[in-house]
């Protein structure tokens, strides 16, 4: 009898912290989501097949401009215009790019001091010159297809920790596909184990290359808890305005971005020298996230060795600039040039005690080259 009473008691105290572990999931989902339904179908997935790792080696470098690429004019495209960039963006902020479990600032002194004066249209900045002839390699060509700048496909996998009130586990997967300038990103993240998940994530931009990058069209957030109802919501990209999940419209700025879409942007800026890599340089990015509109900031730290599973890589550690993050989260980005600038490592935090970090667990898998006038080594 006395055994007995023990098991009983030892199921409902196991059964009792697996309840808590999956209320504190439900209230990371709501903590981090203000989203409604959405009864739009996301666009079907893209499908590749990756056939080879990608291994460290030199950068090539950037050559020298022949000429200035020509702006999209299209509506679809006028998102992904170039702007003169302001000198401070001292109100940017991020919004939840991943899972709570999925999931500073600086003077405008300081920043006017980091960053040279604003340009006319018509005179651009050194950066855009220095890789304005690969940026226009990168440009749609006729007939819908892109240089090779942009390869077939590229998958990243991430081995995941990270703390919310205790530790926490996972995976992620960053996969990059394309056809022609169709393009789609989508960032999965996984807490717990693979068999029974405490919470699941998906992330999707989708849209199309443009001489100016990505111009997503639609983002998708597909959040699934153990045992709860899953939820999803979307971001439209119209061209003039936008739709967030929350239903509240806002006008679409140029070059518009959003939480999955961002990091490929980064990397597309890095290695068509659009942007320098730079201590103390910093790269303005308008981001749309489910709740909000952001006029983002991300400042170069500097340069740091990681040690991954490929062994230690040389890294640029990109933060962003916040000086009233009011509860959101922040993501950070380490890009490596001897991986074409890939983000080998995430981190995402809403403070010091509530944050996951992503870290490159294999050699990223690529697709074939798309022809025979693609540069292997090159292009995310």
């Amino acid at each position: 009898m006395r055994l007995t009473v023990r098991r009983w008691t030892l199921v409902a105290l196991v059964a009792g912290v697996l309840l808590a572990h999956l209320w504190l999931a439900g209230r990371m989902v709501d903590m981090m989501l203000d989203l409604r339904p959405d009864v739009r179908q996301a666009p079907p997935r893209l499908s590749a097949a990756f056939v080879r790792e990608l291994r460290p080696q030199e950068p090539a470098p950037v050559r020298a401009p022949q000429a200035r690429p020509p702006v999209a004019t299209s509506p679809r495209h006028a998102a992904a215009e170039p702007v003169a960039r302001p000198a401070s963006d001292a109100a940017s902020e991020l919004e939840t790019p991943a899972e709570a479990a999925a999931l500073a600032s600086a003077p405008a002194s300081a920043v006017a001091a980091s960053e040279p004066p604003p340009l006319s249209a018509s005179q651009p900045s050194p950066a855009v010159e220095a890789g304005a002839a690969v940026a226009a390699a990168s440009a749609p060509a006729a007939g819908g297809e892109v240089s090779p700048e942009w390869p077939a496909a590229t998958r990243l996998d991430y081995r995941l920790q990270g703390n919310y009130r205790g530790e926490i586990q996972g995976d992620a997967q960053v996969s990059w596909l394309r056809e022609g300038t169709h393009y789609q990103v989508h960032l999965d993240v996984l807490i717990g184990s693979r068999f029974a998940p405490l919470i699941q994530r998906r992330m999707s931009s989708d849209g199309e290359i443009t001489t100016q990058g990505l111009s997503p069209r639609r983002y998708d957030e597909h959040t699934k808890v153990m045992f709860r109802s899953p939820r999803v919501g979307s971001v439209q990209f119209e061209g003039q305005e936008l739709q967030l999940a929350n239903g509240r419209r806002e006008a679409q700025p140029p070059g518009v971005q959003d939480a999955s879409s961002q990091f490929v942007q980064l990397t597309w800026l890095f290695l068509t020298g659009r942007e320098p890599l730079r201590v103390g340089h910093r790269i303005s990015m308008p981001l749309a996230m489910p709740r909000r509109l952001y006029h983002w900031t991300y400042e170069i730290i500097g340069e740091e060795v990681l040690d991954t599973a490929l062994g230690p890589l040389q890294t640029w550690h990109l933060k962003p600039t916040v000086q009233d993050s009011r509860g959101d989260l922040r993501a950070e980005v380490w890009v490596a040039p001897a991986l074409q600038y890939l983000p080998v490592r995430l981190r995402i935090s809403q403070d010091e005690n509530t944050y996951i970090d992503m870290l490159l667990r294999q050699p990223p898998l690529q697709a074939a080259p798309p022809g025979p006038a693609s540069a292997p080594g090159r292009g995310l």
